[in-house]
């Protein structure tokens, strides 16, 4: 069945009693499924919650401006309006904070305000951003091998990595992001994380991971030196997590919730996925409201706002660029967890698949989170039109 976008009829996905139209446990992050599975995820999977805690929600005032019609390019690079960009590109949230204000709101989909959607990889920047905290108490030292911390990898492909290098991802460990590909590593990574069952007609003599720590133990290659080049592989993240927790005693849901969820004056509490072990998907398994997305967002701009190390926020935004860096951010690079867009302006990153974006911008004092549902993994032209669109955005608010 093919994907719709908002101007489309909806199909009846899990409607009616009882729905007609189920999404496959195999397939649910595939299209046109994923349109409903990712605001609804604590009906198909095991989750723990981020408790926003009993304190203060931070206030997010309103300088609205209608942006609807602003001009900006499609995919294609035609003329076309904000309101057609984000139809185009199946949207389900998009918010624009400009001097901590919101700007424009706007839902689709049948998201809400209080809809908790997933991030893919958006968590890894959670994720790291925490980690930041840590180190700043100086719980972790990212000059330190992994096995300092994990002794047990010592058997693995991060024998002989420092911290820093997981945290860049550019540790030489041989893992496959192939998302396609069910018998890939990021394939195995689902299966191990309890996203999807074993696929019917496999091996039956594949050894298929119970649990993500057992995925990990099993990744003994190296491809390369260590801290040779960057490649994106979301199982860095995974190490980081877990360093996190032997560290503190603590597991990651509420090391998440103390040191930051608490602290950013959420309105919801947020929640992760969990695997058999009960331990939480730092790497994509994140899931929170479009205004709690800003508010980390913001969070960053203003240089960690004392709870995140003004100086892990300073050293992010610092690495190696281009040339060629990817096809959708040619002068980016990858630093922390994040991703920088460019030399010039520095501007923060989290991105994960099927269109989730938060863009951080020092030079405009802006945040812009955009929540989507493409019917592909990645999708170029919808990523460089979003890119495009938010610097109009910004012309447009100066």
């Amino acid at each position: 069945m093919p994907s719709y976008r908002n101007s489309d009829p909806r199909p009846p996905i899990m409607q009616g009693a009882p729905p007609k139209l189920v999404p496959p446990k195999l397939d649910w992050d595939r299209p046109p499924w994923n349109r409903w599975a990712f605001q609804h995820i604590r009906e198909f999977l095991p989750t723990v919650e981020v408790w926003r805690g009993s304190g203060h929600r931070h206030r997010l005032e309103r300088a609205e401006a209608d942006l609807d019609d602003l001009p900006v390019a499609d995919s294609s690079g035609a003329p076309t309006t904000l309101a057609g960009l984000l139809d185009e590109t199946y949207a389900d949230g998009f918010l624009v904070l400009k001097d901590g204000r919101i700007a424009y709101e706007r839902y689709f989909n049948g998201m809400d305000e209080r809809t908790l959607h997933l991030s893919q990889s958006m968590a890894k920047s959670v994720t790291g951003s925490v980690f930041g905290i840590l180190v700043g108490r100086g719980l972790i030292d990212p000059a330190k091998l992994v096995t300092d911390y994990l002794p047990e990898l010592g058997e693995t492909g991060w024998a002989g990595a420092t911290v820093q290098h997981v945290l860049d991802m550019t540790t030489g460990v041989r893992f496959s992001e192939e998302y396609t590909d069910r018998y890939s590593e990021i394939g195995q990574v689902d299966v191990a994380t309890g996203w999807k069952p074993i696929p019917p007609g496999s091996d039956p003599d594949f050894p298929w991971p119970s649990h993500l720590f057992e995925l990990i133990l099993r990744l003994k290659d190296r491809v390369r030196p260590h801290g040779e080049a960057f490649e994106y592989r979301s199982i860095e993240t995974d190490v980081l997590a877990f360093i996190m927790e032997r560290v503190s005693g603590k597991r990651l849901a509420q090391l998440v919730s103390e040191e930051l969820w608490q602290k950013l004056g959420a309105d919801e509490s947020a929640f992760f996925t969990l695997d058999s072990a009960g331990y939480a998907l730092a790497d994509g398994g994140f899931n929170a409201t479009l205004r709690d997305y800003g508010r980390f967002g913001q969070l960053i701009l203003d240089n960690g706002g004392g709870v995140i190390p003004a100086e892990w926020i300073e050293a992010t935004r610092t690495g190696k660029h281009g040339p060629n860096f990817s096809p959708s951010l040619p002068d980016g690079c990858y630093r922390n967890q994040f991703w920088i867009e460019d030399q010039r302006s520095r501007s923060l990153m989290c991105r994960g698949v099927f269109g989730q974006l938060i863009h951080i911008d020092w030079t405009t004092r802006m945040v812009v989170v955009k929540l989507s549902t493409y019917p592909d993994f990645t999708n170029v032209a919808y990523s460089v039109a979003t890119l495009k669109a938010v610097h109009a955005i910004a012309a447009a608010l100066a």
